[in-house]
């Protein structure tokens, strides 16, 4: 076996200028494949990152009940809320966890009102990972020392022809089913160009939220932000061990809607990739097989010298996996160095702002990302191509009676 390694490996570069172009070929297949997938985990990670913080975190806690009537949203305070924050923060995967009572009620102003979701925040948690506070085109976000304030979006502010500075009121269901009514001030308008959210959810303090709704000292949910989406199974196994009487669901319970998106998105992106896959693979395939049929009458001197017809195979089948494997150590290193380097300076895409609510999540700059497995795979499947694309042509070559093999022309 290691001499026929050894064979195939001088006869590889004994026509360097043929062996360069099959491999050229193999490496820009590979490098377009593993670019278009860093497009890919960079764009899902973006665009289902910013959907997690815009419907609120990775995973949430809620009290022992909250599933059956999650739809109304509850206001089921947690028996201890601080004690939820401090199991949860000391995960190592999670970035952040935040305090909130998430209800829905009516904002009005000039006669006029549209029903809302109301979410009440801590400022000091949320600033830093709220997609709100990074997208407020007028005023400021909220603040630990606000009183009687609120944050709405710019689709709210332009129904309702309110601005900065002015009252708007809001009306909300107390835990005990009685209505309150409370007058507030906007000090912020967020602008995610995305219409249909800024219009139905409004921000207020945690403090005004619970005086307002009778839940004093209290919260109806614990938000948890991880650092990637797609990894809360784990987390949410050992919080609910250490939370029995807690409901801990992840955005995929709670948001179906975003699961079924990537998903569709998720078989979109697959066929685009097995299209430049066939691309590639036609390419390698066409310069394989052309490089082996030249070779017959190389092939039938081998037979006239004895070589048995399954061994003259064995040998350009070795070859063609070779070419394939430097293609592919060659190919995976200078795209894993591409996407990587795309990905530390990211894709400008504040051209395509306001082109929709997936270009709005997606967010201003594209970053690019692999994972091994990934290099893995297509290195893995450039190899298998570059083998089969010299199988045929070679086992074809190698039935010829050697005579006929020398005359081929």
């Amino acid at each position: 076996m290691s001499t026929s390694i050894k064979l195939a490996w001088r006869n590889m570069w004994r026509n360097w200028r043929r062996t360069a172009i099959a491999l050229v070929a193999i490496v820009l297949g590979v490098i377009l494949l593993l670019f278009f997938d860093g497009l890919i985990h960079g764009s899902d990670q973006a665009i289902f990152g910013n959907a997690v913080r815009l419907y609120g975190g990775n995973i949430q806690i809620h009290a022992q009940g909250f599933r059956v009537k999650a739809n109304r949203l509850p206001l089921l305070p947690l028996e201890d809320a601080n004690m939820v924050l401090q199991i949860a923060r000391a995960e190592p995967d999670v970035v952040a966890a935040a305090p909130r009572i998430n209800t829905t009620g009516i904002v009005s102003s000039h006669g006029d009102a549209l029903p809302v979701g109301i979410t009440a925040i801590d400022p000091t948690v949320e600033a830093s990972i709220s997609l709100q506070a990074q997208n407020i085109s007028q005023g400021r976000f909220l603040q630990a020392s606000d009183r009687d304030t609120i944050l709405i979006g710019q689709g709210l502010a332009d129904r309702l022809q309110i601005g900065l500075g002015d009252p708007i009121t809001l009306v909300g269901r107390r835990k005990d089913e009685f209505m309150r009514q409370h007058t507030m001030t906007v000090v912020g308008i967020y602008n995610l160009h995305m219409p249909n959210i800024e219009k139905t959810a409004v921000f207020i303090m945690l403090a005004d939220a619970q005086t307002l709704y009778n839940l004093r000292d209290q919260t109806t949910e614990v938000v948890i932000f991880l650092k990637t989406v797609g990894s809360e199974e784990t987390t949410i196994s050992t919080l609910q061990a250490q939370l029995p009487g807690s409901e801990v669901d992840s955005w995929q319970t709670l948001r179906p809607e975003i699961r079924q998106t990537l998903d569709t998105k998720f078989a979109f992106s697959s066929f685009f990739g097995v299209v430049i896959l066939l691309i590639a693979s036609i390419g390698i395939l066409n310069l394989m097989l052309m490089s082996v049929f030249e070779r017959t009458r190389e092939m039938g001197v081998l037979a006239a010298l004895g070589m048995k017809g399954w061994q003259i195979t064995n040998l350009f089948l070795l070859e063609g996996a070779m070419i394939g494997i430097v293609g592919a150590v060659i190919g995976c290193s200078l795209g894993a160095l591409l996407v990587w380097g795309v990905g530390q300076v990211g894709i400008d895409l504040s051209s395509a702002s306001g082109m929709g609510e997936i270009m709005a999540l997606m967010g201003n700059r594209l970053y690019p990302s692999l994972t091994l497995t990934d290099l893995l795979n297509r290195g893995a499947l450039v190899i298998i191509i570059a083998a089969i694309a010299a199988l045929y042509p070679s086992w074809q070559a190698s039935r010829k009676e050697p005579a006929q093999a020398l005359h081929h022309v």
